[in-house]
Formats: structure tokens, C-alpha cells, sequence
């Protein structure tokens, strides 16, 4: 992932921020051995506590104007970046959310698929939105929006946060369609129906309070 972050096709100069959430298996030490490169910024957290955490580490260290959040399991390819980040740099969007379900189902398990599309359904119902995937990692917007957004979620459910906290700030979201490999529990997938739930009572929280903590 990182060797193809730092060769696509790019309208805009890039910084590639890497967080290792506390990884066991030697992670660490590849990311270590890695030849230097004034692009690439390795941050290491000293434990595991989730990829809400690791993307509050990334905002946290960006230094450029656009931030689009990149998982580094291969199931989205990064050269359709290119394509997403286009809207914010023609000053047409300050949000863009490259969405897996436009161009028809994908080739993902029907739990998978129907469990994405509940939660996109609620977040419409919720908040009178019209997205058509709220859990896509691809989401793109510029810095300043997403500081300005008060990301707490250490987990999973840092995905409805970061959707939940721009809708109800009054951000407009434009889709693009994109497409993904999506892989299996026996490939490492990790959410399960616990992150579902968790995403509906942050929904629901961040709807019906006046102040989203």
C-alpha cells in the first residue's frame, strides 16, 4: 500500500502519514526498515486502541490542506484518490465520500452488504441526508473540516462520528463511486455486529443531542 501511495498519479503534492496502532506481529520493525522519504511520516502508537484512534493521530499530524483516510488492507485501490480529492481542489466540495454501492451491489457478503446499507438508510432517516454509503473508508474533506469536527471514537464507530458530525454542522457530502475487493474474516476483517450496534447509538447520540460528546 504504501509503495502504491508513493507512485499514483496525483493531482497535488501528497504526505503519507502511516499509524501503526500498536501492532505486535513486526509491523513496527518493517515499517522501521523502510527507506527514508521525505513524503512518508511513520507514527507509532504505543497500544492498540482502535482505528478511530489512529485516525485522530493522522488528523492530528497532517500537514497538508486535504486529508482522505486510506485503510492499508488493499480493498480499495489508491489511484482512485486522484478522482476523489478533484472536487476540493476545483473548490467545488469541502467533502467527499467515494462510495462502493453506486455503481450496484458489491461482490461483498449479503450480511456485509445488508448491514452497510441499514446504517446508511438510518443516517438518511437521522438526519435527512441522501448518502448512499456512510461506513466507506474513502472519506475526503479538507483539514480544516475535519478538525473542526471533535473526533472522539477510538473504534469502528469513528465512521458514523465523522458523517453524524458533518451533517449535523451543515456539510454537504458528495459521492463519488468507487470500487473495493472487500475481504473475508479469514482474511483479517475484523467488524462485527458489536461495531453495528455501536454505529446506531452514535447515530442516534449525535441526532438527538445538543452536544455530541
Amino acid at each position: 500500500m504504501i509503495e502504491r501511495l508513493l507512485t499514483i498519479d496525483l493531482p497535488a503534492t501528497r504526505e503519507i502519514i502511516v499509524i501503526n496502532d500498536g501492532s505486535s506481529d513486526g509491523t513496527r520493525e518493517v515499517l522501521d526498515g523502510l527507506k527514508r522519504h521525505a513524503r512518508l511520516h511513520i507514527v507509532h502508537a504505543e497500544r492498540n486502541r482502535g482505528k478511530g484512534h489512529a485516525i485522530r493521530l493522522g488528523l492530528s499530524a497532517a500537514r497538508g490542506d486535504v486529508v482522505a483516510i486510506q485503510d492499508a488492507d488493499l480493498e480499495l485501490d489508491p489511484a482512485q484518490i486522484a478522482m476523489l480529492v478533484a472536487p476540493l481542489l476545483a473548490g467545488e466540495s469541502d467533502v467527499v465520500y467515494g462510495s462502493r454501492f453506486m455503481n450496484g451491489p458489491p461482490d461483498a457478503p449479503r450480511l456485509t452488504v445488508f448491514a452497510n446499507r441499514t446504517l446508511t438508510s438510518l443516517t438518511n432517516l437521522l438526519f435527512g441526508s441522501g448518502i448512499t454509503d456512510m461506513e466507506t473508508c474513502y472519506k475526503v474533506m479538507r483539514t480544516s473540516v475535519a478538525r473542526s469536527l471533535g473526533l472522539t471514537a477510538d473504534r469502528f464507530d469513528i465512521e458514523p462520528e465523522i458523517t453524524a458530525r458533518l451533517l449535523k454542522a451543515g456539510h454537504p457530502i458528495l459521492e463519488l463511486p468507487v470500487t473495493f475487493l472487500p475481504r473475508s474474516r479469514a482474511a483479517g476483517k475484523k467488524i462485527g455486529w458489536r461495531d453495528g450496534v455501536a454505529a446506531v447509538r452514535v447515530l442516534f447520540r449525535h441526532r438527538f443531542s445538543r452536544r455530541a460528546d
